[in-house]
């Protein structure tokens, strides 16, 4: 619906774009998968003048946080104001439905007279509305708008995309083809951070991933050259960051410091001078999270911020008071399930882990074309690895992570066990739980069944319905689960008598933990085969299978493969290959699992890919 105040421009025949041309125009320079690797980031290794000459104009943040780290959802949350986890959209890939007062902050920016264009990825996890962009497209730009008429303009640049660290030889040359010889980053200088071993593997991606930087600067620079051409720096606020960190294994897809610290410098003209926390050069500490980006353009641009929206603007005439943690998560990547959530603050992050039973470094499709991913896998299966570089295959994974952030920006040493920061624990526990309880967070659904509840409405509309999405309940459930004792058996099997499936179904993961322990629940996992839920079926044939029991185990399995489901094919699929040869009798049956979807698509293209791949694993 149309703002009143713009009703009546309209009715007594005024351009709304006159009433917003005194405003500033916004203007947002993206990169993608890039941690702050620059030099005004005090990175001596990397060579990005044009970003450092925007940041000793502007205001360079030192604690701002993508929502996760991979792009759909944390563009999810940018477009909207709202955190993934509330709006359904927190799965990589998938597609949510969003309810009709949901809007993108640029339509509020367009009824203002705005002039909205994106160049040119959108990648929202839902089906963007069509108000949202005056342009999206290649060809997009500010320059197509009406005389005067001011304007909100995106340019992203995916030159530092983690597919271009793992391309042909050709193709990474014509990426850098701009770059000196002076400017190429040599491997053999390269800082190889703990968190992976020193191989030349990681050196040379490493290498890669900083002469994509340079590159990603160089259009930086012909961006800012076009508003200097067109005399418009002196009107125009403008945004460098990147959509999450670094594009590298165990970084990229994670919800660990490194994946979700980006560079954001913001440089105010003179006469918007007054907006910016610092004078030109300086750096603020404030806490910021790409929830509040779409708050602080409204909030810039003298636009109402609505009061649905979860951000917080931190500049402009509606700026709040700064925030003490910022908060997020981790959810099924590709092919892999996995559920994080974390808070962090200015000293600790604080991450929960809730399927410790699974390991962070799950074969990944994608991930696995990185040179650098297999040699570090094989060292893995080979048992060569030990220390920080262990911890990426280990399992179970903590259910608690626990780091201070300014001694161990790489999050080696979890302090999650040691009595001295108790207290900081249970701090930073409790505030994880308000903030999912706060948020409306979906994550502790399977995801099969936040799609099943929500039918009737929208994934946003139930997060909040306590009989839909029980958070509470489901927090306790997911801690007994998780814990790994057999002193929870019996509480475990009364979960899985719930009238909540979701319930059941934590209760069925719980047994998968305990695995050879949970031998005494073994008649209740067989009758919990028979369960409606195939979510429930499939953890309690997984739960079974590591009891011994396969012909148990098996056709169920078999059984969820014909389900005219994606999300079932892809649960059965990853337990098949959890079980690994055992379970190569199913091998023809999953060949023939290969699924379309008018609604889940990429769900149903991550099913076909496990068919590729699961039978050859499955065969070794």
């Amino acid at each position: 619906m149309r703002p009143f105040y713009l009703t009546i421009f309209f009715l007594i025949g005024l351009n709304p774009a006159l009433f917003a041309a005194d405003r500033p125009n916004i203007l947002w320079i993206t990169c993608e998968d890039t941690s702050p690797h620059f030099g005004c980031y005090d990175d001596d290794f990397a060579i990005t003048p044009n970003v450092d000459a925007l940041a000793e104009q502007g205001v360079r943040y030192t604690n701002a946080f993508a929502y996760t780290g991979v792009c759909a959802p944390s563009r999810s949350c940018l477009i909207t104001g709202l955190y993934p986890l509330r709006l359904g959209s927190q799965n990589m890939r998938s597609s949510s439905v969003l309810p009709k007062k949901i809007r993108c902050f640029t339509e509020y920016l367009r009824d203002a007279g705005y002039y909205c264009t994106n160049n040119s990825k959108e990648d929202y996890n839902f089906k963007r509305p069509e108000t949202a962009w005056d342009e999206s497209s290649k060809k997009a730009h500010w320059r197509n708008r009406k005389a005067g008429q001011p304007f909100f303009s995106i340019f992203n640049f995916t030159v530092c995309h983690q597919s271009q660290i793992f391309c042909s030889e050709k193709k990474y040359q014509s990426n850098t083809k701009r770059l000196t010889e002076e400017q190429r980053h040599d491997p053999a200088n390269v800082f190889v951070p703990p968190i992976h071993p020193d191989i030349p593997e990681f050196r040379k991606e490493w290498a890669r991933h900083y002469d994509n930087v340079t590159a990603m600067d160089y259009q930086v620079g012909d961006v800012l050259k076009q508003l200097n051409e067109d005399d418009l720096e002196e009107n125009t606020i403008v945004f460098f960051y990147s959509d999450h960190g670094t594009g590298m294994p165990s970084i990229k897809m994670f919800a660990w410091g490194p994946g979700l610290e980006v560079p954001l410098v913001i440089r105010f003209p003179k006469k918007y001078e007054h907006l910016a926390p610092t004078p030109p050069g300086e750096t603020t500490d404030r806490l910021v999270n790409f929830v509040d980006f779409g708050p602080t353009a409204l909030s810039l641009a003298g636009v109402k911020v609505p009061k649905h929206m979860q951000g917080r603007a931190f500049l402009g005439e509606q700026e709040t008071q700064p925030r003490d943690f910022v908060f997020g998560g981790k959810e099924r990547q590709a092919e892999c399930v996995d559920l994080i959530r974390y808070v962090r603050n200015q000293k600790f992050q604080y991450n929960r882990n809730f399927h410790p039973e699974l390991p962070f470094g799950q074969y990944m499709s994608y991930v696995w074309n990185h040179d650098s991913m297999q040699a570090w896998y094989a060292l893995h299966q080979a048992g060569e690895l030990s220390g920080p570089t262990a911890k990426f295959f280990a399992v179970p994974k903590p259910i608690e992570e626990l780091y201070d952030v300014h001694n161990d920006p790489w999050q080696v040493n979890n302090l999650a066990k040691q009595t001295e920061y108790e207290s900081v624990l249970n701090q930073m526990r409790a505030e994880l739980k308000s903030q999912m309880l706060a948020a409306g967070d979906l994550g502790l659904l399977p995801e099969r069944e936040m799609h099943s509840r929500s039918e009737s409405s929208t994934p946003y509309e139930i997060a909040t319905n306590q009989n839909l999405n029980p958070i509470e309940k489901l927090w306790d459930a997911a801690n007994v689960a998780n814990e790994g004792d057999p002193k929870n058996i019996l509480q475990l099997i009364h979960m899985l008598s719930s009238q909540d499936s979701a319930i059941r179904w934590w209760g069925a993961l719980g047994f998968v933990t305990l695995k050879e322990h949970a031998k005494p629940a073994e008649r209740a996992l067989i009758l919990a085969l028979q369960d409606s839920s195939p979510d429930v079926r499939i953890a309690a044939a997984e739960a079974l299978a590591q009891l011994g029991e396969i012909d148990l185990a098996l056709p169920v399995l078999k059984a969820s493969l014909s389900i005219d489901d994606p999300f079932v094919r892809l649960s059965a699929m990853n337990v098949i290959q959890r079980i690994g040869p055992p379970a190569k009798s199913l091998i023809p049956t999953i060949k023939r699992a290969g699924i379309k979807s008018s609604q889940q698509k990429d769900v149903a293209s991550y099913v076909s890919r496990m068919v590729g791949y699961v039978p050859e694993q499955l065969s070794e």
